[in-house]
């Protein structure tokens, strides 16, 4: 299904999401609001359990905001819909999991839709990098996340220069998880899709949650945030059928039958 300049395609429990707006990939307000509710949508739909976010063609994932809108008066502090933009950073609690098989060049804004998602899976010729110290503006999102993804003073210098990171360095720094032949890579991110989509969705929405509202706490504030179930999935986890269903299946030797309840 074509939905503007996105594609999606649903195949069992996996959505796929690609990209697939003029030459580069690039993404304006139109297109991130687009974004937004197929996200939104793949949130809120029980029958979902993980998404592929990849581009169309072998050079360009995403290059980011489209500066020629830009240039004809978007603004960048323009509605970028429910999800911020690229539909996934500011998107509330999406607690499912997320893959991204970024196919070529990933800069600015694409580069930051790719850090938001929890796997990410590249293309041997795959780049990296933030550019917008060239066009005069901030890459906000990256600002925040980066220095807490890798080393401070390497999230600063792509920030401060916007060198491009190549495969290799970005694997080196933790920043991707595997790199594969561009022939193998929707191969490789449907396999991983297909391992999530048979796993306890339960748990893994209690494992974004944490993550995501712990990480600005001390250590043992964390630790109370679970235990105490503070969290809305934790509590729904350790409340549910799934829960009793991973212990008998462990005692009974047998494979889990995962109900999301």
């Amino acid at each position: 299904m074509t939905n503007g300049p996105i594609h999606v395609t649903r195949r069992g429990r996996v959505l796929e999401v690609r990209i697939e707006r003029g030459k580069a990939n690039a993404i304006d307000a139109v297109t991130s609001r687009i974004m937004g509710d197929i996200f939104a949508s793949f949130r809120d739909d029980p029958e979902l359990r993980v998404a592929i976010l990849t581009g169309t063609g072998e050079k360009f994932f995403c290059p980011g905001w489209d500066l020629k809108a830009a240039a004809e008066g978007e603004p960048p502090d323009s509605d970028y819909g429910v999800g911020g933009f690229g539909g996934l950073q500011e998107l509330p609690d999406l607690n499912k999991p997320v893959i991204c098989a970024v196919n070529g060049l990933a800069f600015g804004g694409g580069f930051e839709i790719m850090i938001a998602c929890d796997i990410i899976i590249a293309a041997e010729h795959a780049t990296f990098a933030l550019p917008e110290i060239n066009s005069g503006t901030v890459a906000d999102a990256a600002s925040i996340k980066l220095p807490r993804r890798i080393p401070y003073h390497v999230a600063m210098e792509m920030l401060l220069t916007g060198r491009r990171v190549d495969t290799a360095e970005a694997k080196h720094w933790g920043l991707i998880n595997e790199v594969v032949p561009a022939d193998k890579l929707m191969v490789r991110a449907r396999a991983v899709a297909d391992l999530l989509a048979e796993g306890p969705p339960l748990v893994f929405a209690a494992i974004k949650e944490i993550t995501r509202d712990t990480a600005h706490l001390p250590v043992q504030q964390a630790f109370d945030m679970v235990t105490k179930r503070k969290l809305k999935t934790v509590d729904t986890l350790y409340s549910s059928e799934d829960q009793l269903e991973g212990a008998r299946a462990f005692a009974e030797k047998r494979k889990p039958q995962w109900k999301g309840r």
